[in-house]
């Protein structure tokens, strides 16, 4: 997600023992921005998956996301929203052993629903950019977009840990990474329980791997 000019502003109020976000600009884009952050980091198996339901919350698609806990136009009186900022206690999402959402994360959600929680669809720029990829600005920022929220953390799904170039390097070397990305037969589709990853996305992971997935 691009601003020309991005502030956040982050608060800990002590009485509500909550945390505030204030955006200063418009421009969140669900598909694009919000949608990922959910099904990556919200739909695990026994989680808020369209199976499992716990707690009766589907958050795979932006129907059944819109469908309960989001008040549109009100983020500070939306569910999904206080759950999110709830630093402890039985209500605080995502629960351990996941990873908590990131405070950039949390002001995404927090500036979409602000915005009305509109379905809104963003396609990704024309010109994808896959010359010399990198793994820290090019491919990294991938994953933990779509994959960390499974794949970090203290108990990473299927002993697969993308917070570290090593975990990233063994699932190219045994390549499950390319695999899963690619849906090729084999391998369990990725990410899981969201949509697969945009043809660049995918390409800019496939042009870093045949460069040799260099720690760069």
């Amino acid at each position: 997600m691009k601003f020309k000019r991005l502030r956040w502003l982050a608060l800990l109020l002590p009485l509500a023992c909550t945390r505030e976000y204030v955006e200063d600009l418009r421009g969140v884009c669900f598909e694009r921005d919000v949608l990922p952050i959910f099904q990556s980091n919200c739909t695990q198996s026994g989680c808020h998956n369209s199976q499992d339901r716990e707690a009766g919350y589907d958050l795979t698609s932006y129907d059944n996301i819109v469908s309960k806990g989001i008040e549109p136009f009100d983020y500070k009186g939306s569910e999904i929203y206080q759950v999110l900022v709830q630093p402890f206690g039985e209500e605080a999402m995502p629960k351990s052993p996941y990873s908590r959402l990131t405070d950039e994360q949390i002001t995404t959600i927090a500036l979409w629903i602000d915005e009305g929680a509109k379905n809104t669809t963003c396609p990704d720029s024309t010109n994808c950019n896959t010359s010399n990829p990198t793994f820290s600005a090019s491919v990294k920022p991938i994953l933990e977009t779509y994959c960390n929220g499974c794949h970090a953390g203290s108990s990473p799904l299927g002993g697969v840990n993308y917070n570290t170039y090593n975990g990233v390097k063994s699932t190219v070397t045994n390549g499950k990474l390319l695999g899963s990305i690619e849906h090729q037969p084999g391998f369990s589709p990725m990410p899981q329980n969201a949509n697969k990853l945009s043809a660049c996305n995918i390409s800019i992971i496939k042009a870093w791997i045949d460069a040799g997935a260099p720690n760069n």
